[in-house]
């Protein structure tokens, strides 16, 4: 050791350290030799920050990032860092969820899995990114239908409208379908999908309040009549607040049959009495003296695993058109807050209360629905009450075995066993 100390040319090895009595020291080196050991000095094995660092995620360091992503990190009551690896399913999880939009198909995976990457990718925001997150929603639509969205409630959300209708028109299998107070108008891409196949299933559809006129329901309702194909499943239709539907547009509603829910209020009708005795003779539907419930929007709200995702496209779309905050004198601020008070009271479908005052209530019902609070029928005898009861009780077991084979004809997807889905959480 002196030999390499003393020899002039020798690289510089670095700090050596010396054990001695049990303690560690730290060897400096001159140019003269060997100086006397310095004051002892407590060793590190790693630098002061290095467990903040590993604990901390930083967005800009993807490396660091995908370091601390395998690992959960705790700590003790003792204030010492412990982790602990990830299981493999979730670290497959994350993976595929960060490149959810390059799968190719999800048709034949299982229900339960697809859930939960549909779940990370949303908590990722993967649904939010143009162009990715469109490709990555219809990957699962096409699959999985119903499951994603059953019901959609759009009320009042045009700017969600306007800047995700492609993402919108991939939903499939729609049952309820809200778009009130839109002002959507007789030629917007939304109201021609609604009459393609892909939304054949729908049986609630709320229309009040967007500018339609006699022309945008002959449109909508053409599959129906010509080709015995679109919205030919409706039991329930709002057409309320639109003024420019008259008499001769309540004409074409007529080739729904399947109709048990009728709202007109609000329209131009000129003889209202022809028209209820049109719908009374042709589709059986009869005028309700009393406001029905089925119209008060509660029962419409978004179901399904893309609830979340609608939120967060509203939020989105609300930032993004939020107005910068402007200094407003003491002069401007009446008209500036009498100016948010109109622009509030319009989002509330003004036309309701107007045009309610004039033709009144205009809602219709099938008469068949309420035949069972008649009066008439308390006087009937046991026997024949008890034969409609046990018609009715086979018609219902024969539609749900009926529905029952379609929708297993319909499924496309896997449902895991209980000792596949344990089997798969011990890896």
């Amino acid at each position: 050791m002196s030999y390499y100390l003393n020899s002039e040319h020798h690289l510089d090895p670095g700090p050596i350290y010396v054990r001695e009595s049990g303690q560690l020291h730290m060897v400096s080196l001159a140019l003269d030799g060997v100086s006397s050991l310095q004051q002892p000095r407590p060793f590190r094995l790693f630098p002061k920050g290095f467990s903040v660092e590993l604990c901390m995620n930083r967005e800009d360091d993807t490396a660091q990032k995908e370091k601390t992503d395998h690992f959960i990190f705790t700590y003790t009551r003792e204030g010492n860092l412990r982790y602990s690896a990830r299981s493999l399913f979730s670290l497959v999880l994350g993976f595929i969820s960060d490149n959810v939009d390059h799968i190719d198909s999800l048709i034949g995976f299982p229900e339960q899995i697809a859930e939960k990457l549909f779940s990370a990718a949303e908590a990722r925001q993967k649904f939010t990114e143009p162009g990715a997150g469109l490709r990555a929603l219809q990957k699962f639509t096409e699959a999985y239908g119903s499951l994603v969205l059953c019901s959609l409630c759009l009320r009042n959300r045009y700017l969600v409208i306007s800047e995700k209708l492609e993402e919108i028109k991939s939903f499939r299998e729609l049952t309820r379908l809200d778009l009130s107070c839109c002002k959507l108008g007789d030629e917007h891409e939304l109201l021609e999908h609604l009459t393609n196949e892909a939304l054949s299933s729908v049986t609630q559809l709320h229309l009040k309040d967007n500018c339609l006129s006699d022309a945008g329901v002959r449109k909508m309702t053409a599959p129906v009549r010509v080709l015995k194909r679109g919205l030919e499943n409706l039991t329930l239709l709002d057409l309320s607040c639109n003024p420019d539907i008259t008499d001769a547009g309540i004409g074409y509603l007529l080739s729904f049959r399947k109709l048990s829910c009728l709202d007109i209020s609000g329209t131009g009708l000129k003889d209202i009495k022809a028209v209820k005795h049109k719908l009374q003779t042709h589709i059986g539907l009869v005028h309700s003296k009393v406001p029905l419930k089925e119209f008060d929007h509660s029962n419409c709200k978004t179901e399904g695993w893309a609830d979340q995702i609608v939120l967060q496209w509203e939020r989105v779309t609300t930032e993004a058109t939020k107005p910068r905050k402007v200094a407003v004198s003491r002069k401007a601020s009446p008209y500036f807050y009498r100016k948010r008070v109109l622009e509030e009271a319009s989002r509330k479908c003004p036309l309701a209360d107007t045009h309610m005052n004039s033709s009144g209530k205009l809602q219709f019902y099938k008469e068949k629905a309420l035949d069972c609070h008649d009066p008439l029928l308390k006087r009937e005898g046991a026997s024949s009450h008890e034969a409609k009861k046990g018609k009715k009780r086979v018609f219902e077991e024969s539609e749900k075995e009926q529905n029952n084979s379609s929708q297993s004809s319909k499924q496309k997807y896997v449902c895991l066993t209980v000792e596949d889905w344990d089997l798969l959480n011990s890896y």
